[in-house]
């Protein structure tokens, strides 16, 4: 019985890995179930029998995604705080900054999935950014509370769910820069790189110079390029 069910879940891999890569390669709409099964070498029959439909394929993609990185799980259940805020933008600035580091297939291909999406229906980019919204955007949003009670930030427009969003897209077109293999943007004076970006977005959502001074310090330490959001953005 533990055989068949690896092999249930190896056969499921199998076909998630090549609707990543259809998917990335023709966005949503030019993807078929049919071309992901010929992908996977597999029947259509036997795809829908772990997957009833396209967006199935989807969703279990998008959830594959938010849920890979097992420090995501660790940022739900710190406490709301200006030093939790510090570590959100930190650990997602660590993501977008050393995606290319070490080469991942995956990744890639989940960024180049995100960016046709846009470029197509969005209908893919609307369920990461719903994902990561639901999952993050709570912790964000009161966290920078905190820290704007505590006097650690001056509260910047009335949306503070949107500084979060503007913190995203600055660390995933900074990714898409380095994504072809030659890079459209080499980053001037990488080892200041991360915490310009640090001090860049945290000084944009309102935090006083004191305390990122306090938390970016404190926290800034080879764990900083750990990911902290699964994106794929």
């Amino acid at each position: 019985m533990s055989t068949l069910r690896m092999t249930s879940d190896l056969r499921r891999q199998l076909i998630l890995g090549a609707a990543k890569r259809c998917f990335a390669r023709s966005g949503f709409a030019g993807t078929t179930t049919k071309s992901v099964a010929a992908a996977a070498a597999i029947s259509e029959g036997l795809l829908f029998k772990h997957f009833p439909s396209k967006s199935a394929l989807y969703a279990e993609i998008l959830a594959e995604a938010c849920e890979a990185d097992p420090e995501l799980h660790q940022l739900l259940g710190r406490e709301p705080s200006t030093e939790t805020l510090v570590v959100l933008v930190r650990g997602m600035v660590g993501h977008f900054l050393h995606v290319w580091d070490v080469p991942d297939q995956q990744e890639a291909q989940r960024l180049r999935l995100m960016i046709t999406s846009h470029l197509d229906d969005g209908e893919f980019a609307r369920l990461i950014y719903e994902k990561i919204g639901n999952l993050i955007g709570t912790v964000f949003t009161a966290s920078l509370e905190r820290a704007v009670a505590a006097g650690d930030a001056s509260r910047v427009g009335r949306e503070p769910l949107n500084l979060f969003w503007f913190a995203h897209h600055t660390v995933l077109m900074a990714a898409l820069a380095r994504l072809p293999s030659v890079p459209c943007l080499s980053y001037a004076n990488a080892v200041d790189l991360e915490r310009q970006a640090c001090e860049f977005i945290l000084r944009g959502i309102g935090l006083h110079e004191t305390a990122i001074a306090t938390y970016l310090d404190r926290d800034l330490s080879p764990g900083l390029g750990q990911p902290v959001i699964a994106e794929s953005a």
